[in-house]
């Protein structure tokens, strides 16, 4: 089966960098019944945490954000990949973007343990639409990489 290549839109929140933040924001969306297709978290310093929302239903979340007097950003835009699991299957959607000359500015996948893989890739916004075009594209098996040690 083929990956799937999804835009979505995510919003992100900056929390204390402390033990406990996090889980009280899930617990409360949670409650409010608000799926979430992806999640992420890191430290960006002064003592502060991000973590990137990524929903299924943005205005669900948006609304529990407001209820919980939460402050949210966005929506911003990247794109979530699912597909089944094997070796390399990361390595089409890097060689795509290198060859359309867009960087990614950060990334994060994991496999769920039962052959299928989840994975997120951020890029400039103002190279989305030509990634987005990049990423569907269905030629990169014919794209040659460049060898080793020739960028």
């Amino acid at each position: 089966m083929p990956a799937n290549v999804k835009e979505v839109e995510y919003y992100y929140s900056l929390v204390a960098d402390k033990p406990g933040e996090g889980r009280k924001l899930l617990e409360f969306l949670s409650e409010k019944q608000v799926n979430l297709l992806a999640l992420t978290a890191f430290p960006v310093g002064d003592g502060k945490s991000q973590i990137d929302f990524f929903p299924e239903n943005p205005e669900q979340l948006k609304q529990a954000a407001d209820d919980a007097k939460v402050a949210l950003v966005g929506p911003r835009k990247a794109f979530l990949i699912q597909g089944e699991d094997k070796v390399g299957a990361l390595y089409q959607y890097h060689l795509k973007l290198s060859n359309a000359h867009i960087n990614i500015h950060a990334c994060n996948g994991v496999v769920d343990g039962t052959g299928r893989f989840g994975y997120v890739i951020w890029v400039n916004p103002a190279d989305y639409e030509k990634a987005s075009a990049a990423l569907r594209s269905s030629d990169w098996g014919t794209i040659q990489p460049s060898p080793p040690g020739r960028d």
